[in-house]
């Protein structure tokens, strides 16, 4: 089997463990719909029914960020357009940790703010940080998913990291994915840029160098950066890099309505856990366009 055919066969494996993985979130995405009385809402109105008709029906004070989280919601289970089918007809109303912030979709849609809090009292990352059980826990889930990540930067990013000559990693798992590129390409210094929590349960790993601190403040110094999030970060990333041949790797699933590629499925439950985790989120193509360009990336 040809290299190229072998990681496609690893990608497509991986996306279907996910599916069995995370089959708990479309009952959770339900679970809102019922509380919310979204089905007797499109009941009582009896025609198709827009998004902001759906949220005026929830609240009258539904913040905008509110309704974008109904929508990722809605498009998770149905279509832009939302009509009763044979199956939501039956919703009219005539591991608990882990799982606790999912049962909080509702609550974000007519509260604001992430589940993750409205189920713990506090953040994601301040419960890792004063609970190392939970801590181990998440940074062991980061792990498997860089694994992933590692594979598909290493095949698909080949004559990039030939040039790079130092990588910070921000935000970075406690190990993998950078000690793997930097054992790859010897040539590069790697550095991996985390919270003090996750920096304090980092092994060592030889040309990579452990950084704590906050992604929001600040960044290394490097000519090349991996990072997951936004505008803000961006910001202080173009700060950073070199003005003329500084890059930054961003390795993200692009959402994709009617895509059939290997991630377009599972892009959808990745966003709904980037709601009851961390407020995140993923996003489309021309969200990230736009994105890049706040934060002064042309391209």
């Amino acid at each position: 089997m040809e290299r190229k055919e072998l990681d496609e066969a690893r990608m497509q494996g991986q996306t279907e463990i996910w599916w069995y993985m995370f089959s708990f979130v479309d009952s959770m995405a339900l679970k809102s719909v019922v509380e919310l009385r979204i089905a007797d809402i499109k009941h009582f109105h009896g025609v198709v029914i827009t998004l902001s008709q759906i949220a005026s029906c929830i609240s009258d004070d539904l913040a905008l960020r509110d309704i974008t989280t109904l929508a990722r919601i809605m498009k998770f289970l149905v279509h832009p357009l939302y009509d009763l089918t044979h199956s939501s007809r039956w919703l009219l109303h005539d591991t608990k940790q882990t799982l606790a912030p999912m049962h909080y979709f509702s609550h974000c849609i007519k509260e604001g703010g992430p589940a993750f809090q409205k189920a713990h009292g506090r953040e994601i990352w301040d419960l890792a940080s004063e609970n190392p059980g939970f801590n181990g826990l998440f940074n062991d889930g980061m792990e498997c998913i860089a694994k992933f990540v590692t594979n598909a930067i290493l095949f698909g990013y080949k004559q990039g990291l030939s040039s790079v000559g130092l990588l910070v990693n921000v935000g970075g798992e406690t190990r993998g994915l950078i000690s793997e590129i930097v054992k790859a390409y010897p040539h590069i210094k790697g550095v991996n840029f985390n919270l003090p929590h996750a920096i304090s349960m980092t092994p060592a790993f030889n040309g990579v160098s452990h950084i704590a601190g906050d992604m929001f403040c600040a960044i290394p110094n490097a000519e090349t950066v991996i990072m997951k999030d936004c505008v803000k970060i961006l910001q202080i990333c173009k700060k950073t890099i070199p003005r003329e041949n500084g890059k930054v790797i961003m390795v993200e699933i692009i959402l994709k309505e009617d895509g059939i590629g290997v991630f377009d499925e599972i892009g959808f439950i990745f966003d709904l856990l980037m709601i009851a985790h961390t407020n995140g989120k993923e996003r489309t193509e021309v969200e990230w366009k736009k994105i890049l360009e706040g934060g002064s990336f042309s391209h």
